[in-house]
């Protein structure tokens, strides 16, 4: 989320509350979640190239799978911006309860999506469309999650803190690919073909109303509640931060720095089981189950990095994971 533009001038607690766990817990929980269901279609993403696209090429299916998957990303920056303007001028809250709704609805559908046997290519056009529903709403609920988080904690244990957020895209495709191996593990691979693909879809409306519930709990961020009792509120989010010179390095920097992050995270996370599945033709059980070992394994390397930069800075952190 873009911050508001008076943010600098009001501080956020310098001592831990009663109230971080809950918060951390619940931002973080909402965006597990909404991970599992942008991330459901990449852990299948190898199988949808046979059920949404033109059958008789195998490696073109495959292609044209992933690059549904890839619009979901196409599209996340415009969400960050619309979202982040949106989080910046009615309040975090409610913001995050737009993104997990349009979330969990366009998952479900996915779920309830006739093959291209059935309908043609109105499936994989209705496909996309879901798909950048998704980006759309991942886009606005990440970064305003971290947003969220930061403005309740202690300034010097931001690091750690926000570091709960980045477990929760790695959590999320734990998650995913928990439920497909559960799911597979309890019916043919015939049954799975035809339908059981969809269960994994469908049952993301459970953890829809669970996340609306413990959303609608949490209490709005209270820099922002200070900005807004004041009357301070930025009134042009994105111009303020875009069209001012005094941001433009920080901005390319920052994009520049997300860019390399994203590439070595999917990478390395997502792309791995892709390729265990298709090139090296490791089984549909045995894949899966390999690459959630290795994400739960990493996952406590998140949080020690995050404290790591709140006693040495965020710099060599970053620098010495990329490398």
């Amino acid at each position: 989320m873009i911050p508001a533009r008076t943010e600098p001038t009001v501080r956020a607690p310098e001592s831990a509350t009663p109230s971080m766990t809950r918060v951390v817990g619940a931002a973080s929980l909402g965006t597990v979640f909404e991970y599992y269901d942008f991330l459901l279609y990449g852990s299948l993403a190898a199988f949808f190239g046979v059920l949404f696209f033109p059958p008789g090429n195998e490696t073109a299916g495959l292609l044209a799978s992933l690059a549904t998957f890839g619009a979901g990303f196409a599209i996340r920056p415009l969400g960050a911006l619309v979202f982040g303007r949106l989080g910046d001028r009615v309040g975090r809250k409610q913001t995050f309860l737009i993104t997990i709704v349009l979330m969990g609805l366009s998952t479900a559908l996915v779920g309830l999506l006739p093959t291209f046997e059935t309908i043609g290519w109105w499936a994989p056009a209705l496909l996309v469309l879901l798909r950048l529903v998704q980006g759309l709403a991942l886009g606005g609920e990440f970064g305003g999650a971290a947003v969220y988080i930061a403005e309740h904690c202690p300034k010097h244990q931001r690091g750690y803190y926000t570091a709960w957020i980045q477990t929760t895209g790695t959590m999320g495709l734990v998650l995913s690919l928990l439920v497909i191996l559960i799911c597979r593990g309890s019916m043919s691979e015939a049954d799975f073909r035809d339908w059981g693909w969809r269960i994994p879809f469908l049952g993301s409306t459970l953890l829809l109303f669970l996340s609306v519930y413990i959303r609608s709990k949490l209490g709005e961020s209270p820099m922002f509640a200070k900005l807004k009792e004041q009357g301070r509120l930025s009134k042009a989010p994105i111009s303020e931060s875009f069209g001012s010179g005094a941001n433009h390095h920080r901005v390319v920097a920052a994009l520049i720095i997300g860019a390399a992050m994203a590439l070595i995270w999917y990478t390395a996370q997502f792309y791995s089981l892709v390729f265990l599945q298709t090139t090296l033709k490791v089984d549909s059980f045995t894949a899966p189950l390999l690459t959630v070992c290795a994400l739960v394994l990493g996952v406590p390397l998140f949080l020690a990095s995050g404290a790591l930069a709140d006693r040495i800075g965020r710099k060599p952190v970053m620098l010495a994971g990329m490398l």
